[in-house]
């Protein structure tokens, strides 16, 4: 197994004096941790302030405009969500422990709802429209805070995004993280791969071995962890990167489909508008005008 490939493990360290990890990034001072799928026991919470990229959390891969506010429940593998191309404003993440404020804290009354929310997590979820922006705000002015006042500004977030009505869970029918670390490692050796290699064919005997397993045997698998099966992963995984190239690229369509890793340019149309509803030149042209 190639190293290049192994699952990252990201040891969060709080932010001095605090239980909680808040940091803020901006274009002069990029997220580095982007390169490959991660996964950490806290749960984490990013705002990206404008800028369109990609979401690739657990199974699912999707791209995003205008920002995105995302909650990502312990343990679930994900990539970061900017990059050089991104054009945002800001990144703000914050991450802390699933008992960061005791093992009963969550288990009180008045946060039934909040505890709710968190299980939630554990599956992602992505806000919306005045939601995202309203919620956003809310987490980039904890920056101006002490560690006290923070962690009730905190608790207020959870809160609003308890009470939020325009979200999405992101794997509703798909990714079920198994509790075996060495499953854990074997599918983010798999996201990785792909994240590495999706330009070209990849064949299910080449990633099969590379976990160890028979073909039969990882087709199982990855279709038990992830609710999908391989090729549709990869496809998806490709599409996506399509619709990132159609907004933040002038090349032509065709350069986009082969740059994605597809080598027929019909086929590429028709998943393309399966995936998103629109063909790949409706989609850019309509990409000035969309607002979530």
């Amino acid at each position: 197994m190639s190293k290049s490939f192994k699952p990252a493990y990201e040891k969060i360290e709080p932010t001095f004096g605090s239980s909680i990890s808040f940091r803020t990034y901006n274009k002069d001072h990029q997220n580095k941790n982007n390169s490959f799928w991660h996964y950490h026991p806290e749960i984490e919470l990013v705002y990206v302030n404008g800028g369109t990229g990609k979401r690739q959390i657990g199974s699912h891969v999707s791209y995003y405009r205008n920002g995105d506010l995302i909650l990502i429940g312990p343990h679930l593998p994900h990539c970061g969500f900017t990059d050089s191309l991104t054009e945002h404003e800001a990144e703000t993440v914050i991450q802390i422990k699933q008992d960061f404020l005791g093992e009963e804290f969550f288990g009180i009354p008045e946060m039934k709802g909040i505890k709710t929310l968190l299980e939630r997590s554990q599956k992602g979820i992505v806000f919306h429209g005045e939601n995202k922006r309203n919620i956003g705000r809310k987490v980039e002015s904890l920056k101006n805070l002490n560690s006290f006042h923070r962690l009730l500004g905190l608790l207020d977030i959870f809160r609003m995004l308890e009470e939020a009505e325009n979200y999405t869970i992101l794997n509703a029918h798909g990714f079920i993280l198994e509790t075996e670390l060495q499953d854990n490692n074997r599918i983010n050796v798999v996201f990785n791969f792909v994240k590495q290699e999706y330009m070209r064919s990849i064949g299910l005997d080449e990633i099969a071995e590379m976990v160890s397993m028979t073909v039969p045997g990882f087709c199982r698998y990855f279709k038990k962890i992830t609710g999908k099966t391989f090729t549709q992963f990869v496809n998806e995984y490709r599409l996506a990167h399509a619709a990132k190239l159609l907004h933040e690229k002038q090349i032509s369509i065709t350069d986009v489909c082969f740059e994605c890793g597809f080598n027929n340019f019909s086929h590429f149309n028709k998943q393309f508008k399966r995936f998103t509803g629109k063909s790949p030149s409706a989609y850019r042209n309509e990409l000035k005008y969309a607002v979530s």
